[in-house]
């Protein structure tokens, strides 16, 4: 019988450690967030306003409803942009810490450059390249395993969207080759 009071915690080895220093703050971070949003709900107040935000006689204008979103919106960001600068604390929790970072960029970098890819040699060789990239860096699974499984998701995606369904998808040479 398991004791109740036993708790099992499965971690990663290669977790970051704790004391990491902060790349940013949560604070900062927030503040940066509510200050985009807030900029866009103006820009989107003013397009509305410009395209007209009246009631006219068979209904509301184009611009009425998306116009008091925006306002709703923006009043949001304001509210918390607020709340921020009145708040006591110093706003010294980390949002994410330098390890945490590297960790992240482990992910965005190489599905970045998977745009570009994509165009040059084809959706399906590019995710054959990313998902077995992804496998063996960031998984550490063995290269056969993760060879084999890009394979088969790869060539299950060109079966669905090449055949099945005829739908167009960006092609590379390989796909050329076989006449695609």
């Amino acid at each position: 019988m398991t004791d109740p009071g036993v708790e099992i915690v499965a971690g990663d080895p290669d977790e970051p450690p704790d004391d990491s220093p902060a790349v940013a703050q949560q604070r900062n971070v927030e503040m940066v967030t509510l200050a985009v949003t807030l900029a866009f709900a103006l820009l989107m107040m003013y397009d509305n306003w410009r395209t007209g935000i009246s009631w006219e006689p068979t209904g509301p204008a184009a611009g009425y409803f998306p116009f008091w979103v925006a306002l709703i919106l923006g009043g949001a960001c304001l509210f918390g942009i607020v709340k921020e600068i009145v708040k006591r604390d110093s706003g010294r929790d980390a949002f994410v810490t330098r390890s945490q970072f590297k960790r992240v960029l482990q992910m965005f970098v190489p599905t970045l450059l998977y745009v570009p890819v994509t165009q040059w040699l084809g959706l399906y060789v590019a995710s054959f390249i990313l998902i077995a990239g992804f496998m063996i860096v960031v998984g550490k699974i063995k290269a056969w395993k993760s060879l084999l499984t890009a394979f088969i998701f790869s060539a299950a995606m060109f079966g669905t969207f090449e055949i099945a369904f005829d739908v167009i998808m960006p092609k590379g040479p390989l796909e050329h080759l076989f006449g695609y």
